[in-house]
């Protein structure tokens, strides 16, 4: 793998991830300005914080672990260091997804 691969590896995993978020239709909600977003460390909420309980377990059954945000914030944070790998970015956006379809706001 080039230098230019690995270093754009980062931004291409957060635009995923980002763009999950922001295309949910308010579903998901970034707190972050998108000026000072992290390319490593990705916080999100819920529309419905009633669904926050259900999203971490059903995602740490799915296999998909360490979620949970700040425990002073709450809401779920994303740690997509160098040694996540995309697979794992796109696990957890598909997961996103299919969550969202299967636990509509009403």
């Amino acid at each position: 793998m080039t230098w230019r691969a690995i270093s754009a590896r980062p931004y291409a995993a957060a635009k995923l991830l980002y763009d999950t978020i922001d295309g949910s239709g308010g579903y998901y909600v970034s707190p972050v300005d998108p000026k000072y977003r992290s390319l490593m460390n990705v916080p999100f909420t819920f529309a419905n914080a009633d669904f926050e309980k259900k999203f971490f377990a059903e995602a740490q059954a799915a296999g998909l672990e360490s979620l949970k945000g700040h425990r002073s914030v709450g809401g779920c944070r994303a740690s997509i260091y160098n040694a996540m790998p995309m697979e794992g970015v796109k696990a957890l956006t598909d997961f996103m997804t299919a969550f969202k379809a299967a636990n509509p706001i009403a």
